[in-house]
């Protein structure tokens, strides 16, 4: 079963908590144990696992990374200007596998599913989420 969540972004960095969007697609499948995986087809966003109780290790990640890769970094090569957006992107990855187990996602205790969103302006993303049984 494949499901499309669509997302609004503001403007900047950030990092959207969908854990609960990505579960609603879990629970709406009916698969009891199976894998989930969450996918996004854009090349200026990425998709993590990360601690969803403490928002400033969200904000820790992001500010470590604008140090990392600074946006106004005049090296750049990349004519649409959103070169450090790429590159975050990549370092995060596209995808993420989560078990099924029970009818629910297999993540930790502290652990939440969130869409990293590096293109400095207000869009629209799309996330598939495939849930495979088994």
């Amino acid at each position: 079963m494949l499901y499309k969540i669509n997302i609004h972004t503001g403007r900047g960095d950030q990092m959207i908590d969908i854990t609960g969007k990505v579960q609603e697609s879990v629970k709406d499948s009916g698969v009891n144990s199976g894998l989930c995986t969450v996918y996004v087809p854009h090349t200026t966003c990425g998709l993590t696992i990360n601690e969803n109780a403490d928002p400033d290790v969200q904000r820790d990640i992001l500010m470590t990374l604008d140090r990392l890769v600074p946006y106004d970094d005049p090296n750049f090569h990349h004519y649409e200007g959103n070169s450090a957006a790429h590159i975050k992107s990549g370092l995060f990855g596209f995808s993420q596998n989560i078990i099924i187990e029970n009818g629910r996602l297999l993540l930790g205790t502290w652990q939440g599913i969130y869409l990293c969103e590096f293109e400095r302006v207000k869009t629209s993303r799309t996330v598939y989420v495939k849930i495979m049984e088994g």
